[in-house]
């Protein structure tokens, strides 16, 4: 499956000091694990932690689920061998954490390229600083050199809130402006954008209306810190009925003999462009990924 077209609705942290947790991750119905080494892991127990995440990694048992080793940064005194231990646990990808520049993104590159990451190993990045938003472009335009790895963004809210002093308000509006930039950046350099953690995992009404926002932003999915936020994230990240058949009309106009050299089309009444007929085929493949999922179909 190309790591464009892996669904990613519900991307689940587990701390990686925590054996339970990691076993428990085995049996939850989570499009993606975060497998953290850095913020949910005190400087003592960081050794433990990786020796913990590459067992549990290497005895398997994940099934299709998409495994992310989040490290710590390069700099810090662990970074270097987060990423060698990645690479050894067979992991699907790293989460760098404090990208704030291009210049991050290729240091990051060059420890997988130097560790002798396979071609397949995709690298995520944390945006949560506010340098990271204000060198948005730059970082995303890093997706399109030939070595490039990143398919993926995470966004870090609470780092960008505490960073910059804004409020976590119900409607995030403080940060609003924000979100929709990295949308926008994502979008044009095709890469995977996921949402910021919800932080009361008992609101579940109040998770739900976050996770519908960050839908309607456009964005792919969402972070999460409890088991219990999985199914409403996979449920609301899923396209639904309308939006398959709406998609399908789109290919299927596109696909007609005397559509086939134009740009723009009129569907319905409204003009659609030949951009949105990809995006289409892009959603369309994602959903019947989905689908395979959810029948057990995918290994």
């Amino acid at each position: 499956m190309s790591p464009s077209l892996r669904p990613r609705r519900s991307v689940l942290y587990m701390p990686g000091i925590n054996l339970r947790a990691l076993e428990k991750a085995k049996t939850l119905a989570t499009d993606c694990v975060i497998f953290d080494l850095e913020d949910s892991v005190a400087p003592d127990e960081k050794e433990a932690a990786r020796g913990q995440v590459v067992s549990a990694l290497k005895t398997g048992g994940y099934g299709s689920r998409e495994l992310i080793i989040r490290t710590n940064g390069l700099a810090t005194p662990w970074g270097n061998d987060d990423v060698i231990a990645a690479i050894d646990a067979g992991a699907d990808g790293i989460l760098v954490p404090k990208v704030s520049s291009a210049e991050d993104i290729a240091a990051a590159t060059k420890a997988m390229d130097d560790a002798g990451a396979p071609v397949a190993m995709t690298l995520w990045a944390m945006i949560e600083t506010p340098l990271a938003i204000l060198n948005i472009q730059e970082i995303a335009q890093t997706a399109q050199v030939p070595e490039a790895r990143l398919t993926t963004w995470v966004l870090g809210t609470n780092d960008l809130a505490k960073e910059t002093g804004a409020h976590l308000t119900e409607d995030r509006l403080p940060m609003l402006s924000w979100l929709s930039t990295c949308v926008a950046a994502a979008s044009a350099y095709n890469l995977s954008l996921i949402d910021g953690v919800y932080n009361d995992f008992r609101n579940l009404d109040g998770f739900r209306n976050e996770c519908t926002q960050g839908k309607s932003l456009g964005m792919d999915g969402k972070t999460l810190i409890h088991p219990g936020q999985i199914e409403p994230c996979n449920d609301i990240f899923s396209p639904d009925e309308d939006e398959i058949k709406q998609v399908r009309e789109i290919i299927a106009a596109f696909d007609l003999p005397e559509n086939s050299d134009k740009g723009v089309i009129t569907l319905n009444g409204v003009m659609v462009e030949r951009l949105h007929a990809d995006m289409a085929r892009r959603k369309l493949a994602i959903w019947q990924e989905i689908e395979k999922l959810s029948q057990g179909q995918v290994d």
